[in-house]
């Protein structure tokens, strides 16, 4: 019985310390203003490198924004604007493509895409909180 009690408070113990590890792995600030919907969102997993955000810009915007594209295209990647020009971008519908109708991207698909360019936008790393 009492090696039952120290297995489980040494599983307590760990998963304790994972989720505090967790939670102070956040390299910055995990929210942004929407200014089409006026609402405050939440960046998450989708938000990441690797989540749903990353993969829709390579499939919806990087197919034309490459270098030596063939439709004269600005050459983009996360980088290229500050996360509130970023944010500016899907609000306005400034750039070429979504003025003239090649902009095939859903209002749902522009927020993903938004939030993870907005989140691993120019000058959003810091070396210091990196996780």
């Amino acid at each position: 019985m009492k090696w039952n009690k120290k297995v489980t408070a040494a599983v307590l113990c760990l998963l304790f310390c994972y989720s505090a590890s967790l939670s102070c792995a956040t390299a910055k600030d995990l929210k942004r203003y929407d200014p089409i919907n006026k609402a405050c969102r939440i960046l998450g997993f989708d938000s990441f490198w690797g989540g749903k955000g990353r993969r829709l810009f390579d499939q919806k915007c990087k197919v034309c924004h490459t270098r030596d594209n063939k439709v004269n295209a600005t050459f983009l990647h996360a980088e290229s604007k500050a996360p509130k020009r970023w944010t500016r971008v899907f609000f306005t519908k400034s750039p070429k493509c979504a003025k003239t109708g090649a902009w095939k991207i859903t209002p749902d698909e522009a927020l993903l895409i938004n939030d993870y360019l907005y989140r691993n936008g120019a000058d959003t790393y810091d070396p210091n909180k990196a996780s």
